[in-house]
């Protein structure tokens, strides 16, 4: 008898031929209870997980990643103020005689002078020729001395988390357009890179989750749409990516009400080549039904450059040019 591969540590067997493996991993069973988007625009997974308790640290370790510079200060700096504000407090509850030599500082306010003095303990700059008395302002002083420098570790460790982090920042167009394509309809969005670092062999893959009627039943199914092209070598401009929408397009014969019916959802995922950590990174985004919009076209992104090299300009986007009414909402005839 013959143990199989798979009970001696040696590889898996393959999965059965013809399994459906296009639901992108949300499962097809759970995907069809699900109601609303699966994405936040941003790309935010709007799933959750119960039972892992709070994590709170975790979350607050992501969120400090994120968030964006000046924001990621301002908590910073105001954190630190709390806490020796906290600590100035408590100087001052253990009386007015707790601080000594703060009188030749030439600061009359006492909690400003206590703040001061907390500010030289946490930070270890010291406390020029203020001193505290008594042994539970010792105490306190010692605990202070402690905290400083492992708070002054964890601000500085999440600085340089934040700076040598490889991400990019992709901005998406606000919504997608239904537009003439090549004598029919594509179905289009945008994306820039919004940070000065350069991304090359930039790959895009879009999903449409939408419900179907199969059979008399409605189900969500997952389709991945063909693209005009799914990748570019360099992207040191703009990229609209389309989805041309022909016979054999998940998308045809749509009109504004057939996708507001379907509840459709598309699911884009983009990965790249990041050349100043020579390393691949991906983000997301989505646009659901309402964010698709109809007889438009994209408005021109190019800007003359005093030089004659290319340019763009990112504030124009968004831009469209309005059609006729009829234009693109209704099927092309290429489609049958």
């Amino acid at each position: 008898m013959t143990t199989p591969p798979s009970e001696i540590g040696g590889p898996p067997p393959p999965p059965p031929a013809g399994g459906d493996q296009s639901d992108l991993g949300f499962g097809r069973f759970v995907a069809q209870q699900v109601r609303g988007r699966f994405l936040t625009h941003e790309g935010i997974p709007t799933s959750r997980k119960y039972g892992l308790g709070a994590q709170r640290t975790a979350r607050f370790y992501l969120a400090a990643l994120n968030v964006p510079w000046p924001m990621f200060i301002a908590w910073l700096m105001g954190t630190l103020l709390l806490i020796n504000g906290v600590f100035a407090l408590s100087y001052m509850a253990l009386g007015a005689g707790t601080l000594q030599g703060g009188e030749i500082s030439g600061v009359d306010d006492p909690f400003l002078r206590a703040l001061s003095f907390s500010v030289g303990v946490l930070t270890t700059v010291g406390t020029g020729s203020m001193s505290v008395v008594g042994p539970t302002a010792h105490w306190l002083f010692v605990l202070e001395s402690l905290m400083g420098p492992l708070l002054l570790l964890g601000a500085g460790g999440l600085i340089i988390a934040r700076i040598t982090r490889p991400r990019m920042r992709l901005r998406f167009s606000e919504s997608a357009i239904v537009a003439p394509y090549e004598g029919g309809r594509g179905l289009m969005f945008r994306i820039v890179n919004a940070k000065p670092s350069e991304l090359s062999d930039v790959q895009v893959r879009v999903n449409l989750a939408l419900f179907e009627e199969i059979d008399g039943k409605r189900e969500r199914n997952f389709h991945q749409l063909a693209l005009e092209r799914n990748s570019v070598e360099f992207f040191t401009l703009h990229w609209t990516v389309v989805h041309p929408i022909t016979k054999d397009s998940p998308l045809r014969g749509f009109t504004p009400d057939r996708l507001r019916e379907a509840e459709a959802e598309l699911l884009v995922l983009v990965n790249a080549h990041e050349e100043t950590f020579s390393t691949r990174v991906t983000t997301r985004g989505s646009y659901l039904w309402d964010e698709v919009r109809w007889d438009v076209k994209w408005a021109s992104v190019f800007a003359s450059a005093p030089d004659g090299v290319l340019a763009i300009d990112v504030d124009r986007l968004d831009r469209t040019e309005r059609l006729d009414e009829g234009a693109t909402s209704k099927p092309a005839a290429l489609e049958s």
